[in-house]
């Protein structure tokens, strides 16, 4: 996994950016799902926190983010299987079996810092816990989008 290396430099957030990760410190990342050009992090309060390929991001209620995904990504069977995957992950906890469209978290990571990094056209939201860390790492020039976890420890 890479780290941050001397080519990221942290970005200034906006004031939105900000409101967000205000509201996401304190919770606990379930898992995600990658749809379109955005990383959607299911969090154990019942929100979907979306992260867009630009770094910008959107905290909404499961239900309500769910059913705004864009049906060009998402057929309506598919909307269905996020949704059950939401409800597996909450109420089974992270590592629930039969997901079809998340991916349970494989780290425990309750959200103590998020930190926003860009070099050129890729941007690097660092996503930090006491047990883990994840990144949600993009391009805007090849449109692509991953999430990478790690233990703090190694």
């Amino acid at each position: 996994m890479n780290h941050i290396s001397p080519d990221w430099l942290e970005s200034e957030t906006t004031k939105h950016q900000d409101h967000v990760i205000a509201h996401v410190l304190g919770a606990t990342v379930m898992g995600w799902l990658i749809a379109g050009e955005a990383a959607h992090l299911l969090l154990d309060i019942g929100f979907l926190w979306t992260i867009y390929l630009d770094g910008e991001m959107n905290l909404l209620p499961q239900g309500v983010a769910i059913s705004e995904l864009d049906a060009d990504e998402l057929s309506i069977a598919d909307k269905t299987d996020v949704a059950f995957d939401a409800q597996l992950l909450l109420s089974e906890g992270r590592d629930a079996s039969g997901l079809k469209r998340f991916t349970g978290s494989p780290l425990e990571c309750l959200i103590t810092a998020v930190a926003v990094f860009a070099a050129n056209s890729e941007r690097r939201i660092v996503i930090s816990g006491d047990e883990a860390k994840i990144e949600v790492v993009t391009s805007l020039e090849t449109a692509e989008l991953r999430v990478v976890t790690e233990c703090p420890s190694g």
